[in-house]
């Protein structure tokens, strides 16, 4: 019997409810805080976003923020928010000043529907508004006012203070994670050269913008001085290294669009044609732009993003600007410091050098490709690559997912439970060879490494044609599982740096432990879990998982499912993880013993 449809099956919901009840429309993803995008920092940003619009505007050089038992408070210097608007403005959708072209030039919160989602996700959440001498302060409850908006007389500077506590029914067991929230702030302030924040007391503030946010992530690593320009739409900053692939940080109106855009497109082709013209030369983009670590931040009155996240640029009109004024400024910048000149010269010749000797290794890799098979060994792709999945539902397509796992019996499970039409599997034959201190030869001297890379869609190592939104590290989690971990980490990072820094890699958590009676079954990610559980039910039967390929295949598709539990590889500095990834993997097995043979717990 069909189920019942007529007029009682539809429902209207207010804002308020829409917001509550699908929230990742709004904020993306939920989560715990443990992931530097999960929904509780936007929350953050979507607040400190306002207060960053009001100094872009000339109004407020200070941002007080602090974080103390999840709840966050963040006061600005700036205008405030008109008396008489106050509750609208944090509550009522499509309302705001930032669609008023003279009050906000280049606004990020364009949509009025920020500060909005915050106010439905929280807890509780409390605004007030100092003007000239008055006040009026709200305060509401999930998004509903509790009591009457108050007025009065003030001595407080103009500006905002809001405050919020996220809502615990909606991000349960969440906590703020100090590293994201710094990290986040530091952005802000190298977008924003005369801005002040002070974070739990803590003062975060930059004097030269996108320079000192290259030169602390790239640090001694730096083949030549940072080129840095700004004008008043426009700032970047680049400089090379020894390293392969390109690294770039991009920003739209002060917000960090993590996915890239047609700005950094643009800032790409401006580098490549400064550079031929002022060299007189006709480079290939691999070989000016192999080792570059590169940042942009520019003003767009009326930015496009793709989402609510806002993470990547769509504007197609910035482009000529943006590749013109690259251009010239690069180009004055290599006329007056000859010394970068030359180091940036003999850079990209030795770039030149190493991809034509590559060249000869790569053809034969492809040849010797074709002779194996047609298709790649031990992929087992999803249906949206083998152009069986419905062209219709390309929203969905961009969530395809490769789990690179160890070993057959590992893959089996998986691929018996995946979904076909987003989810691939590349099962691995043992552990992939060690690239730490080797050329891109290695890549293709190796059929496992070299299968990889074509997979993934990174033969000619452009990040834009990277084939899934997700790269997912599947391994076992013992120290077999481990090790191979840190050798695929290790090729990603030495070869294809901006799949980490894209946040696009991941590796997959999946229980240890199974912890049941004839009631409940819970599955326990850590010893801590399992013997919590252990003392709450009664007669418990406790299952270790060794590997991923001895968990039931029935078991295993909850793990990545709608439930699947990613953790993010990422990494604060350039210069930072060289450093690490010399000390684990380079031939230094010396130290690493004593490290260990001190460390050993």
């Amino acid at each position: 019997m069909a189920a019942r449809y007529d007029e009682s099956n539809i429902k209207s919901l207010s804002s308020l409810e829409h917001i509550r009840l699908r929230p990742g429309m709004y904020i993306g993803r939920l989560g715990d805080g443990s992931h530097v995008d999960d929904g509780i920092y936007i929350l953050l940003k979507e607040v400190i976003d306002n207060s960053i619009d009001e100094f872009i505007m000339g109004s407020g050089s200070k941002i007080v923020i602090t974080i103390i038992d999840n709840k966050v408070t963040v006061r600005d210097y700036g205008r405030g928010i008109p008396l008489g608007k106050i509750v609208e403005c944090v509550s009522v959708i499509n309302t705001g000043a930032k669609y008023d072209s003279e009050a906000f030039q280049f606004s990020v919160g364009l949509n009025g529907v920020g500060t909005k989602a915050v106010n439905a996700l929280s807890s509780e959440f409390s605004v007030t508004s100092f003007r000239d001498g008055e006040f009026a302060s709200a305060s509401f409850v999930k998004g509903v006012q509790n009591g009457r908006t108050k007025h009065g007389k003030t001595d407080e500077p103009n500006g905002t203070l809001i405050s919020f506590v996220p809502d615990g029914e909606l991000f349960p067991d969440y906590s703020f994670s100090d590293e994201f929230v710094q990290e986040r702030l530091w952005n802000y302030a190298y977008l924003n050269t005369g801005l002040t924040i002070e974070y739990n007391k803590k003062i975060i503030k930059s004097q030269h913008g996108l320079l000192d946010l290259l030169t602390k992530d790239v640090g001694s690593e730096m083949l030549y001085p940072v080129i840095h320009y700004k004008n008043s739409r426009l700032e970047f900053a680049l400089t090379h290294t020894n390293s392969y692939g390109e690294s770039y940080f991009s920003y739209v109106n002060g917000q960090h669009t993590s996915d890239g855009g047609t700005h950094q497109a643009a800032f790409k082709e401006g580098v490549l044609k400064g550079i031929n013209e002022f060299y007189k030369k006709n480079w290939n983009a691999p070989e000016i732009r192999d080792g570059i670590a590169g940042a942009i931040s520019v003003k767009v009155q009326n930015p496009i993003f793709e989402s609510q996240t806002k993470n990547k640029l769509g504007n197609t009109e910035i482009r000529t600007w943006i590749v013109n004024d690259v251009k010239e400024a690069l180009i004055d910048a290599l006329m007056k410091n000859q010394d970068v000149a030359a180091s940036l010269l003999n850079k990209i010749t030795t770039n030149e050098k190493i991809h034509k000797e590559e060249s000869a290794v790569r053809n034969g890799a492809r040849e010797m490709a074709k002779k194996v098979s047609i298709n790649i060994p031990k992929l087992k792709d999803c249906h949206y690559h083998l152009n069986s999945y419905p062209k219709s539902r390309e929203a969905e397509a961009m969530a395809s997912t490769i789990f690179l796992t160890e070993g057959d019996s590992a893959s089996g499970t998986i691929n018996k439970t995946r979904n076909v039409n987003t989810q691939a599997v590349f099962g691995l034959r043992g552990k992939p060879f060690n690239v730490f201190g080797k050329t891109r030869k290695a890549i293709y001297e190796n059929e496992e490494l070299y299968n990889i890379m074509v997979a993934l869609g990174l033969e000619n190592n452009e990040i834009e044609n990277l084939r899934y939104s997700k790269v997912v590290i599947a391994t076992d989690a013992d120290f077999d599982g481990f090790h191979i971990r840190n050798l695929l980490m290790t090729f990603f990072l030495t070869f294809f740096e901006e799949v980490v820094t894209s946040g696009r890699l991941y590796i997959l958590e999946t229980p240890l432990f199974r912890v049941r009676n004839k009631e409940v079954t819970t599955y326990c990610y850590s010893e801590k879990e399992r013997d919590a559980m252990m003392a709450q039910i009664k007669s418990p039967e406790v299952t270790r998982f060794k590997g991923l390929g001895e968990i039931d295949p029935r078991e295993f598709g909850q793990f990545i499912g709608d439930d699947i539990k990613l953790v993010p590889v990422t990494i604060e500095s350039a210069s930072e993880v060289r450093q690490k990834m010399q000390f684990y993997m380079g031939n230094n097995t010396p130290e690493r013993r004593e490290y260990i043979m001190e460390n050993l717990v």
